[in-house]
């Protein structure tokens, strides 16, 4: 009997120890199990900073800054913030028609169109041997006193507005084709890291805009028009500083003779014509020109509407940085699209697609000017969040491939003038689509209170928009890793040395991708 209670007490002892151990497993599978959670969501913070932390280890930090600088505050906020105020300044201060505004923001492309002759002047004509940082500080105090006059002076003439207008996107340029060009140099170099560097620009134009939508309306509505524009003096301090901290070797060898400063002018231009006619390189230039010259732009027309308490909705002005701001924030999850998802998918199939996309999109303005959505019973509000993030993350996922493709299309030596050109036949295109969507606007009728044809004029605009896609054999099958120039221009055809400023096409060891 003893021997009986005894094993019954060993028998007991041990399924109370496999009871316990059982627990203590579960308990260690159930703290793995949080800890790997909290590892996942710790990991989706995490990755960014390792992200930027290996572009810097692969490239140079302070080269990360100028983008972060030049995309994220100079592009993104005081892109994003003087769209918003100078509507309403041309609005409510200068009372201009729409249509007439679109011809005027027409003009703000004329510095941007001019981008070749900013990349010329960086390849072929530097300053004390620097041929970036000189142009960044130009850039600065060019966007910082343009900015100054038009808002501390009032009862400016609209002339005389339009010019400071005109001296702000002119610093914006030339800080953007100088940082371009350095992109461009980085992208030929590092070819691998293109793409990241793209999704680094587009993630820091999309935060800088989402800062300066939110910020545009709150500004508006207590500065005034004219007062906010103020804050646009903030960001070329910046780019001035810039100039003076972003790391760029200094030319050992300079010839400082006009003479010998035309001989590489003479070397550029000649390098850009070689280039440009290529049928690989002229071809996707006229696709991006026409995709965007073909998409003629009613912006005006709709920012008028929309702000209309009669005719429109009547957003106000905190309302209307609102909307933009969220849009912003979709251009962001778009760049993630691209980076995650998109980036390695060929150039055809890819454009092809967001092209078709992009017009199906622009059917949602259609329905909300002709009011569908309260018959559906979506407010307003809700329904333009949703076509205005719809819309941004196409128009991201659509603009980037085309950026990849530009620096994909540039030779080394000259790659900033040339850059610059292909981002000039870009602000052709938007140049083209202002003018063209104010034309329309015109010929319509749509003015500060007569809306009645705006739904016809965007009919128009989403046809076009799906009549490029006749247009998508200009645009190569390659992968965005392949080599789009062929090697015939790789090699450098002039009888200028690199002890000319370092100007030749590339250097005639560069090696192909694999």
């Amino acid at each position: 009997m003893a021997s009986l209670e005894k094993e019954g007490l060993v028998e007991e002892s041990r399924s109370s120890i496999s009871q316990e151990s059982a627990c203590i497993s579960n308990l260690g599978s159930l703290d793995s199990a949080e800890a790997s959670k909290s590892s996942n969501i710790f990991s989706v913070f995490l990755e960014p900073i390792q992200w930027i932390q290996m572009l810097s280890s692969q490239l140079n930090p302070t080269f990360i800054i100028g983008i972060v600088i030049v995309y994220g505050l100079n592009l993104g906020f005081s892109g994003s913030f003087f769209k918003v105020v100078t509507d309403y300044y041309w609005k409510d201060v200068q009372k201009v028609q729409p249509s007439v505004v679109q011809l005027y923001i027409g003009l703000y492309y004329i510095p941007w169109i001019m981008k070749p002759v900013w990349g010329l002047l960086t390849d072929v004509f530097p300053i004390r041997g620097y041929r970036r940082r000189p142009y960044f500080v130009l850039a600065g105090v060019l966007g910082g006193v343009s900015a100054l006059m038009v808002a501390l002076i009032g009862n400016l003439p609209a002339a005389l507005a339009l010019s400071c207008f005109i001296g702000i996107a002119a610093g914006m340029a030339i800080a953007d084709v100088t940082i371009d060009a350095c992109i461009a140099t980085n992208s030929i170099e590092v070819r691998s890291l293109a793409p990241d560097m793209q999704s680094l620009c587009g993630f820091c134009s999309s935060a800088g805009a989402l800062i300066g939508y939110s910020t545009s309306g709150f500004f508006v509505h207590h500065l005034g028009a004219q007062g906010a524009l103020i804050l646009m003096a903030i960001p070329p301090v910046f780019i001035t500083v810039l100039g003076f901290v972003i790391y760029e070797m200094r030319s050992p060898c300079l010839h400082p003779e006009k003479q010998k400063k035309m001989e590489t002018l003479g070397v550029a231009v000649k390098g850009m014509y070689q280039t440009i006619k290529f049928p690989q390189v002229w071809k996707p230039s006229l696709y991006m020109y026409l995709s965007l010259a073909l998409s003629i732009s009613t912006h005006e027309g709709q920012f008028y509407w929309y702000t209309d308490p009669k005719a429109g909705p009547g957003f106000s002005q905190e309302s209307v940085g609102a909307i933009y701001a969220i849009g912003a924030m979709a251009s962001m999850v778009g760049v993630l699209i691209y980076h995650k998802t998109l980036k390695d998918i060929p150039f055809r199939n890819l454009l092809f697609f967001a092209q078709l996309l992009y017009g199906a999109s622009g059917m949602l303005d259609l329905i909300f000017i002709l009011r569908w959505n309260l018959v559906l019973g979506i407010p307003d509000y809700f329904f333009v969040i949703t076509e205005e993030c719809i819309s941004r993350i196409i128009s991201r996922i659509r603009w980037i491939p085309m950026i990849v493709l530009s620096t994909r299309l540039c030779p080394l030596g000259i790659e900033g003038t040339f850059f610059a050109l292909l981002m000039c036949i870009d602000s052709l295109g938007s140049l083209t689509s202002k003018w063209g969507g104010g034309m329309v606007l015109h010929v319509f009728h749509v003015t500060r209170t007569d809306f009645t044809s705006l739904w016809l004029v965007i009919l128009i605009r989403n046809i076009l928009r799906i009549a490029t896609l006749g247009l998508i054999f200009l645009v190569p099958k390659a992968d965005p890793s392949d080599a789009l120039i062929p090697q015939d221009i790789l090699i450098t055809h002039s009888t200028v040395t690199s002890d000319d400023e370092g100007l030749e096409l590339v250097p005639k060891n560069e090696k192909e991708v694999q």
